[in-house]
């Protein structure tokens, strides 16, 4: 037993051994969290009074609002029946790299707050240009006059997403927010911002974030789905899904909320809540940005409230014309918009056209699946149509 004990402790010390050995070498070797203090390429010192400097880094900040979505594989595009006869979305794999994505739709509040800092410090021409547009709500045949006056700037309405934004609008926040985070960033961390008001804090200096911006269309589809959710053991997944929950039903099938709609929508003709004293979504329009479940990445209303900007301009054959990492369509390559011959009204597509996705408190339950897309002119606007805003997670899968 002596013997057998002593082997046996032998062999355990012997494996810790090579444990602690494996993690002393696994440590030596630098990080963007521990560069050392010294070039593994030249031999020089960092942060030398006349040497390269290199900051501190602890990772990148998590930004206000962003929920983290990890990157990978996934077959983009739509299973459900085309409705439309569209065949423009068929499906392929792609793979999405790491990003983050706002939890919720941008809302009333934020705008508000977008418009306010910009009237104190932009031109008169560049306020204006950022106003939504409220007549989305006007209707020569119904009575939404008190939306159009009040849906924007009325308090009982701040947490309700902001529509009547254009995708040019849209962009414009995106670049504003950038420029306000960054400066609080770096003010907490002590770092002075250029004199001129008008230069971008450095990169290198690792406590700001990149840019805010639209999501690409690949990068929305995906964050939808969530299908982190399915997972079963290594790299399998138990089933796919139709909407950002699992099942072919669009109410809840658990506890207390069983029976209640997973998403604003329009039920039918005529419908777009229920029966009073029994309002499923309780939404004749849009609902407020937290009302509906969130999805496996902890995303809300990834489906109906309001459909969303991407940043794609849109072609029908964007799934046969692509690139399958980070997949993006920026303009007519390969793909021009003369083919489309808007200019003799023999098509509505040009370089100008923007995908959106989601489908909205307007919508029937068909849009409500991530793979259905549609576009629109960049410069319009509608009172079914907001966005919410993506960053990449740069240095990391995870």
């Amino acid at each position: 037993m002596n013997k057998l004990w002593r082997s046996t402790t032998h062999v355990m010390l012997a494996g810790s051994l090579l444990l602690a050995l494996a993690s002393c070498k696994k440590d030596k070797y630098p990080t963007a969290a521990n560069p050392g203090q010294e070039s593994t390429a030249t031999g020089l010192a960092y942060n030398e009074d006349d040497g390269f400097q290199v900051p501190d880094f602890k990772g990148q900040p998590q930004g206000p609002n962003l929920v983290f979505i990890e990157g990978g594989r996934f077959v983009m595009g739509s299973a459900e029946e085309d409705l439309t006869n569209s065949h423009d979305n068929i499906e392929r794999t792609v793979s999405v790299q790491s990003f983050w994505m706002d939890e919720t739709e941008i809302a009333n509040i934020h705008w508000l707050e977008y418009l306010y800092y910009i009237q104190k410090d932009s031109s008169e021409e560049f306020y204006q240009s950022a106003l939504p547009d409220t007549t989305v709500w006007t209707s020569e045949l119904a009575f939404n006059d008190s939306y159009r006056d009040h849906y924007l700037r009325y308090p009982g309405f701040r947490y309700y997403p902001i529509v009547g934004v254009s995708w040019k609008q849209a962009v414009d926040y995106s670049t504003w927010r950038t420029n306000v985070v960054n400066k609080k960033l770096a003010e907490d961390a002590g770092i002075e911002p250029p004199s001129d008001g008008g230069g971008r804090i450095p990169l290198e200096s690792g406590v700001v974030l990149p840019n805010y911006r639209l999501p690409s269309e690949a990068e929305w589809e995906y964050a939808a789905y969530a299908l982190i959710g399915v997972q079963y053991l290594d790299e399998n997944q138990t089933n796919k899904r139709i909407y950002p929950w699992d099942g072919h039903a669009l109410r809840n099938p658990y506890g207390k909320q069983m029976g209640r709609f997973l998403a604003n929508f329009k039920r039918g003709r005529g419908d777009y809540a229920g029966i009073a004293g029994k309002l499923n979504d309780a939404a004749l329009i849009t609902s407020q940005v937290y009302e509906n479940p969130p999805n496996d990445f902890g995303l809300y209303n990834m489906a109906g409230n309001v459909n969303e900007w991407v940043y794609d301009v849109y072609r029908p054959n964007s799934y046969q014309d692509f690139d399958d990492l980070n997949p993006l369509r920026r303009s007519g390559y390969l793909d021009k918009a003369d083919n489309y011959d808007k200019k003799n009204n023999n098509s509505l597509i040009d370089d100008q056209v923007r995908v959106y996705k989601g489908g909205s408190w307007k919508d029937v339950a068909y849009w409500l699946s991530p793979g259905t897309r549609r576009y629109l002119e960049e410069d319009s606007a509608t009172a079914t149509i907001g966005f919410r805003c993506a960053m990449i997670n740069a240095g990391s899968n995870r």
